[in-house]
């Protein structure tokens, strides 16, 4: 072999190095962003320890009125908004809260390789929409969104407008949903959802009870923060090496099985 070529064979495999060093580089810096994050979610920020207390009462209070689900809802005591295709081999449950910036991180992480393998067939998605935020820093921006996002499944459009809402998350500290008419606002970015029937169930709360109900069911399963999401029933949070690439592995294994 020439030194030529002996040189370029090894310019080669340096810049291929270079380039999984940069990948492994930026998975780190997504993973270290979604664990940080979650650590707001779970604990609220400790400078606000005073607000808990002055706003625990009104944020947690359950909300009046009959527990109205929205249309197609499944699960036990139908707490969960479905998306992806019936019979498919893996089901991903995921707890979300619209305000917690971690749950925005694990969305603009997973998004692409959840959009994949939902649009193949291969993975169904059970999103539990609860109130965690409101608890932590008070407010009711986390029940106000969550309830939009109810009624816009109502109106067949929740995936879209799922996303919306969390491209324009406010401040974590910003109760900016719990102003109905940002809600309103916002669904004019999804084709079809801001209609008279969907701004009157968000004015009236419509599906408020049901995120009561689904915030209740996420304490009595014991988890402690947003996201909490599940594979065929194992908690992906608690794997620090999970990456998009490793899920959708897991998915295609399943699916082989």
């Amino acid at each position: 072999m020439s030194d030529k070529n002996h040189q370029e064979k090894r310019t080669a495999r340096q810049r291929l190095a270079a380039e999984r060093e940069k990948q492994k580089a930026a998975e780190k810096r997504r993973r270290t962003l979604i664990v940080s994050a979650t650590v707001v979610c779970v604990l609220g920020l400790a400078a606000v320890v005073g607000v808990l207390a002055a706003n625990a009462g009104r944020s947690e209070q359950s909300s009046a009125g009959p527990v109205v689900a929205p249309s197609g809802a499944q699960g036990k005591d139908s707490l969960a908004i479905p998306v992806g295709k019936d019979g498919a081999a893996s089901t991903l449950t995921v707890w979300e809260d619209f305000r917690c910036p971690a749950c925005q991180a694990f969305e603009k992480t997973y998004r692409p390789v959840l959009k994949e393998l939902t649009d193949s067939g291969r993975l169904r998605i059970q999103y539990h929409l609860v109130r965690l935020i409101d608890g932590n820093l008070g407010g009711t921006g986390s029940l106000r969104a969550a309830n939009a996002a109810a009624c816009a499944q109502d109106a067949g459009k929740f995936p879209a407008y799922h996303d919306v809402l969390f491209e324009n998350q406010p401040r974590e500290t910003d109760d900016a949903y719990a102003d109905n008419d940002r809600l309103i606002e916002l669904a004019g970015k999804v084709d079809g959802l801001n209609t008279p029937a969907f701004a009157q169930c968000v004015r009236n709360g419509t599906h408020d009870s049901w995120v009561d109900k689904v915030h209740e069911a996420f304490g009595a399963g014991g988890f402690s923060g947003t996201p909490t999401v599940l594979l065929n029933g194992k908690n992906l949070m608690e794997d620090p090496d999970m990456t998009p690439q490793k899920l959708k592995q897991m998915v295609e294994a399943a699916g082989k099985g």
